[in-house]
């Protein structure tokens, strides 16, 4: 999944996962967003899974032996 990530004027650093709505941490230091918006993302996901929902980029990462 791609991450935007971008600097504000006053300083802080926004980084977003644009696939996943909602996805968006602000925090001081560039390595320290996208640390933070990468568990943010991990989380969404594990909701979705927990909740029934498919997720296609998943299917690429786990295979089931028929």
């Amino acid at each position: 999944m791609r991450i935007e990530i971008e600097r504000e004027e006053d300083g802080r650093w926004l980084a977003e996962v644009p696939d996943l709505p909602g996805v968006m941490v602000y925090s001081a230091g560039r390595d320290e967003a996208i640390a933070k918006v990468k568990a943010l993302a991990l989380r969404v996901l594990a909701d979705r899974l927990d909740n029934g929902e498919d997720i296609p980029e998943l299917h690429a990462v786990f295979a089931i032996p028929a």
